[in-house]
């Protein structure tokens, strides 16, 4: 089976709505998610980054048959006392996991971390904060949250923050609104290049992708992204920032969200695997065989029906190989592109 290294899940946050703080939902295969450690083995699930988001007061994500989070009207920021707590309260959790069962789950702080827990058959985790309302403009936090195994940050998600200005939701559209980094995000991000924490653009607004660009020393990343080109989401990424990618040997990964991958945008599982690999042919031909992977958004969002869950993984590199796509490549999108972009910057 092919081995799969994931650029985003949300499943910190499905158990801590659950009130599951040891995490034994996924341990035990227990609860409706997206990903549990039984389906992740049945999936060829290998490793992948797991996202801590504080959500809104009134903007939660939703079960995954219920619908988008999608909202045309802005979304406000979060209050930073309650945005580190939830933080540490999902670190934690991920925390917890490791320590119960390090035999299956494991937590990297660096790309031989990865490598070692992959051939010791346990799920390689890395440590991601989409959105960084916990940390305060003196970076504390940040060192704080390295210590405990962050290496992994999106600046922003689409709200703003002290930081920054995050894509808001809307279809047709794009990025092309709000103000760039403020003083504060570029020390964040010259912290992060200096500390080895990867930096993932995929809510930035493109103000701040054009700024990080012109900051950081380190490959570019949107970690779960696709092709404005072929579906008119702001959540997308135009061409010139796939070519931006591309020029700093970046990797994209492949958002399974099925509005972000229809040309319609509309809110379906009814949506074919045809229409991930053209996004993933369009993503090949800007960024090369070496820049795209996977970023499933599993727990976060409604995938096409025919992947259902992580044990359906294998029906996506079904797709590819029918499409034409070789054992090099298809190993390339799965794992070895991630492994690669990050050796360069974690270490």
């Amino acid at each position: 089976m092919q081995s799969v290294f994931d650029g985003h899940n949300d499943t910190l946050l499905r158990l801590w709505q659950a009130g599951d703080h040891q995490g034994r939902r996924f341990l035990d295969g227990e609860g409706d998610s997206h990903i549990d450690l039984p389906r992740a083995r049945a999936g060829g699930l290998a490793g992948g980054f797991f996202a801590i988001y504080v959500p809104n007061d009134d903007v939660l994500l939703p079960d995954r048959d219920d619908g988008s989070i999608a909202d045309e009207a802005p979304i406000g920021p979060v209050d930073g006392t309650r945005a580190r707590r939830i933080t540490l309260e999902m670190a934690a959790i991920l925390l917890r996991m490791c320590k119960a069962r390090p035999d299956v789950v494991r937590l990297c702080r660096s790309a031989s971390d990865i490598v070692r827990a992959e051939t010791e058959a346990a799920i390689a985790a890395i440590m991601h904060i989409e959105g960084a309302e916990a940390i305060g403009p003196d970076l504390g936090e940040l060192e704080v949250l390295y210590a405990a195994g962050l290496r992994s940050i999106g600046p922003v998600w689409s709200r703003p923050n002290i930081f920054g200005t995050g894509v808001s939701f809307r279809f047709p559209g794009d990025a092309e609104e709000g103000p760039g980094l403020t003083d504060a995000g570029k020390s964040l991000i010259h912290a992060c290049n200096s500390m080895g924490i990867l930096v993932d653009l995929s809510h930035m607004n493109a103000a701040g992708f054009r700024d990080i660009a012109s900051l950081s020393d380190k490959p570019l990343v949107a970690t779960h992204s696709n092709a404005h080109s072929l579906s008119n989401s702001s959540r997308n990424l135009m061409d010139w920032q796939l070519d931006a990618i591309a020029d700093s040997k970046g990797v994209v990964g492949l958002n399974f969200a099925v509005p972000f991958l229809r040309d319609d945008g509309r809110q379906t599982a009814d949506t074919a695997l045809t229409v991930m690999v053209r996004h993933l042919d369009h993503l090949i031909g800007r960024l090369g065989e070496d820049g795209v992977a996977l970023g499933s958004d599993f727990d976060g969002a409604l995938v096409p029906a025919e992947i259902g869950d992580v044990a359906g993984l294998p029906a996506l590199v079904g797709a590819m190989r029918q499409a034409g796509y070789g054992d090099e490549l298809v190993d390339r999108i799965c794992r070895r592109n991630w492994h690669d972009v990050l050796e360069r910057t974690i270490g």
